[in-house]
């Protein structure tokens, strides 16, 4: 997969949104412990913006920011023979290249890029809100290879939008049984209740999620 297929297997901006929030949300509850969390969500990232985010500890990562303008969407790949640290500081060509005006700052923006100011981006896709499809770039990708922009392993949750797929990666990664019909509640943005925080973590409460709740934006009973 590349972003080409991605963009057409996104979900619409608003569905976009929720996704990320129940990810973020659902990860919150699973991990207590920030720093080994893959998603997150900024709902006052900046003024009028909202930020979610994915980082594997590998150095693999993606940002998703939410704008009036609409959604700006950087992945990194740390492995991707189109990483800007291989070809002498600069982004893979066609990559930012086509970015429009109105995202153009964040691909500029310093969290969004190294101490040299080149960006960390390996795939890219935008959607104005006037939009009827995500956008990208045009790019020769390198020949022979399956992931050339790590797209594959960057959104597999973003275009695989089932609780299932949530429910795999988070068994596989926190080596804990998972709970399906949890997973399709907050999936559905059902407001939390402590007994939907217990069928997922038994030993969190609901007020030891209150600043998470508050910095995600998620709805609560």
């Amino acid at each position: 997969m590349t972003v080409y297929d991605a963009a057409r297997r996104f979900p619409a901006i608003p569905d976009l949104r929720e996704l990320c929030r129940s990810l973020a949300m659902l990860e919150a509850i699973l991990s207590p412990d920030w720093e080994s969390r893959h998603h997150t969500f900024n709902v006052a990232w900046a003024e009028g913006e909202e930020v979610a985010s994915m980082r594997n500890g590998s150095g693999d990562e993606y940002s998703i920011v939410f704008s009036a303008a609409g959604v700006y969407v950087r992945g990194f790949d740390h492995e991707s023979s189109m990483s800007p640290y291989l070809h002498d500081g600069e982004p893979w060509p066609g990559v930012i290249d086509d970015v429009p005006d109105v995202f153009r700052r964040f691909v500029e923006e310093p969290a969004f890029t190294d101490e040299d100011g080149v960006p960390v981006v390996t795939a890219c896709l935008w959607r104005e809100t006037t939009d009827d499809q995500w956008r990208h770039g045009s790019i020769d990708f390198p020949p022979g290879q399956a992931d050339p922009d790590g797209a594959t392993g960057l959104f597999p949750l973003l275009v695989d939008r089932s609780p299932e797929a949530f429910q795999r990666f988070a068994e596989d990664y926190y080596e804990v049984p998972v709970d399906l019909a949890a997973v399709k509640d907050v999936y559905a943005s059902r407001p939390l209740n402590q007994d939907l925080v217990s069928s997922l973590n038994p030993e969190l409460t609901l007020a030891d999620l209150a600043e998470d709740i508050s910095e995600i934006g998620y709805p609560q009973a």
